[in-house]
């Protein structure tokens, strides 16, 4: 199994960060949360030392990607909080505490079949997956559900309406489409627009997004 290409690794953005010690790129994340190129540049630095943790507690390519993922899920929520100059002595460096985060997550996980893995790394790489989840958390709960049926199972209007009226939510399909376009503008703004940049090369968000794994590393 080989450590996968990280092309975001050559972005200017990302490459303009190199001369940045960890704990720069650490103080620079916690202090502008509306970036997200420095916690790009954290995954670029240390995917493959992550990786190569993860692949040997996977038994195939397509578990050890989702297996990737979900870690660096929890290596983005916890890394707000991180103090180094709090850890024990051994464990205080970037590096060591993301080996113990990637261990815990390892013997916490519970894969699931590779058949019921809906995830590509190269189309959904985990900083877009983080911000793009936490930008969804951020819209109201009917326009999420409403790009979440959109965008997971392509649904149409028609059929988000119907769903919706079986569940006591009278809504048409015209007042799906404009809830659709409204999360779709939004989403724009709470996306970093580095990440864009970044990943999405100036597509919107009204194009279909790429399958991303479901949250169930709760560690």
């Amino acid at each position: 199994m080989q450590v996968p290409s990280i092309p975001e690794a050559n972005h200017p953005l990302i490459r303009s960060l190199s001369h940045y010690s960890d704990q720069e790129l650490l103080t620079l994340f916690q202090r502008h949360p509306d970036s997200g190129q420095y916690f790009t540049a954290i995954f670029c630095r240390y995917s493959p030392l992550v990786y190569t943790l993860v692949r040997h507690s996977a038994r195939s390519p397509v578990q050890a990607d989702y297996l990737f993922a979900q870690t660096w899920r929890h290596i983005f929520y916890e890394l707000g909080d991180l103090d180094l100059n709090a850890l024990p002595g051994e464990n205080s460096t970037l590096q060591s505490w993301l080996i113990n985060i990637t261990a815990v997550c390892i013997n916490r996980a519970d894969l699931p079949p590779v058949e019921s893995i809906h995830y590509s790394l190269q189309a959904a790489p985990p900083p877009l997956w983080c911000y793009v989840e936490r930008s969804l958390s951020q819209l109201v709960p009917i326009q999420r559900l409403i790009v979440l049926m959109a965008q997971t199972f392509h649904w149409s209007e028609t059929r988000i309406a119907a769903y919706l009226q079986a569940e006591g939510e009278y809504i048409s399909p015209a007042e799906v489409k404009l809830q659709l376009r409204a999360a779709y503008r939004q989403l724009e703004e709470f996306v970093p627009e580095d990440i864009q940049e970044i990943y999405m090369d100036g597509r919107g968000f009204d194009r279909p997004m790429s399958p991303v794994p479901k949250p169930g590393l709760d560690v």
